[in-house]
């Protein structure tokens, strides 16, 4: 069964890749269009259903999303989204399902340029771009992007390993940005979730991409940021993320 569902892979990833690339030319131009005219609300609207556009391309690879959030999250109030990291097709679903929340991330500078769609939204969306060369310029970065999403009400997104995992199992937690943006965020509630089997879909590289998959991310209770010390906080996080996976640490 799996050599079977590794020949399907091929033509099944170049369906799914022509219509990623697509979608990403045809909302470049209207993203722009959107915000130049319409400003956030509009480039908002524009880039939920390119994400909701993004989650369809999935489709084209037999996976399912099951997207579990039974959480009564707190309205009008910031929120930090606190995630394991497999893929970047982690990245669509929580912007599409926790839309609401106006979710931003954090990412490299290098994703800033190059990519139709993805770095403007990246440079005019709301997130947050940092240099990890640079030290200096990556706490006063996060120090504005917190200020930004205290002051809206919005939602960072925080993934605490650093880097994806490739087998699922969950990397331990670095507490630098956790940390910064709970003190730039005092009036934050933090919403640990825990994705599970996202790394499936690239466990042979960007090229063929797995098939048949279930994808599936669990929202956890919230947390008052200023509810516990950080250590007791940061800890309590991990261990709610980590209890939530189904790839166990060795």
């Amino acid at each position: 069964m799996n050599f079977v569902k590794k020949i399907l892979a091929y033509p099944l990833s170049i369906i799914h890749y022509f219509f990623f690339t697509l979608i990403l030319l045809i909302f470049h131009p209207a993203q722009w269009l959107a915000f130049n005219i319409g400003g956030y609300k509009s480039h908002k609207t524009v880039i939920d259903y390119m994400n909701l556009c993004l989650v369809g391309t999935l489709f084209f690879l037999g996976t399912r999303i099951v997207f579990n959030n039974k959480q009564n999250l707190p309205k009008n109030t910031p929120l930090i989204l606190v995630s394991n990291h497999q893929s970047t097709h982690d990245i669509p679903p929580i912007i599409w399902f926790l839309r609401k929340y106006h979710p931003k991330f954090v990412s490299k500078i290098e994703l800033g340029k190059g990519i139709p769609s993805v770095s403007y939204n990246l440079k005019h969306g709301g997130s947050v771009l940092i240099d990890r060369k640079n030290p200096r310029q990556s706490i006063k970065a996060l120090s504005d992007f917190g200020t930004y999403i205290e002051k809206n009400k919005r939602s960072a997104v925080i993934f605490p390993e650093g880097t994806r995992s490739k087998d699922g199992a969950i990397k331990p937690f670095k507490e630098k940005g956790l940390k910064i943006m709970v003190k730039k965020i005092p009036s934050s509630y933090i919403v640990p979730i825990t994705i599970n089997n996202s790394w499936k879909i690239v466990q042979y590289g960007s090229f063929p991409l797995g098939v048949f998959n279930k994808i599936v991310f669990d929202v956890h209770q919230p947390i008052k940021s200023d509810s516990l010390p950080f250590e007791t906080l940061f800890n309590q996080v991990e261990k709610t993320v980590n209890a939530g996976s189904i790839v166990k640490k060795s």
